[in-house]
């Protein structure tokens, strides 16, 4: 059996680097809707649109459900099939759930050169809407040290 010789597309897809940060990204959005759907309990998608620049950086990774994600998370978990009201807070659970992805997707994959200082996404989820922002810390190394914990206290 004789092997072709590759051709100069080929050859120029294989020596492109894929884009790390894009590639993370596009995981821990994948992971965050099938973790969602999977504790809700319900089909989540999830977009990734613009995010705004967080006021001051962070030393851990800081997520900030709006009440409307809050409120859809105490009453699914509490058995629950539809959501009356906005939550008054943010329950823990949500925020170590959400933890345990971003630091399993982390550590799982290949470390970006930089990261963003905020992703933001819509949600969906049972005909509601609802928005989901993480603001990462500076520093690679913040965020590995970070994720490492996690994961060592699950």
């Amino acid at each position: 059996m004789q092997v072709l010789a590759l051709t100069p597309a080929e050859l120029a897809f294989l020596n492109t680097a894929p884009d790390a940060t894009a590639h993370s990204q596009q995981r821990l959005t994948h992971h965050l809707a099938s973790v969602l759907t999977a504790r809700l309990r319900l089909p989540v998608t999830l977009h990734e649109v613009p995010t705004p620049e967080p006021a001051h950086a962070q030393s851990t990774p800081v997520w900030l459900p709006d009440a409307v994600l809050a409120s859809l998370w105490l009453t699914r978990r509490l058995g629950g099939k539809h959501v009356s009201g906005e939550a008054p807070f943010v329950p823990h659970t949500l925020i170590q759930t959400l933890n345990e992805v971003l630091a399993e997707c982390w550590l799982d994959g290949r470390t970006p050169e930089a990261l963003p200082t905020a992703l933001t996404w819509h949600l969906t989820a049972d005909q509601m809407q609802a928005r989901l922002v993480v603001q990462f810390p500076q520093h690679l190394s913040d965020m590995t040290n970070w994720a490492r914990g996690v994961i060592n206290h699950v």
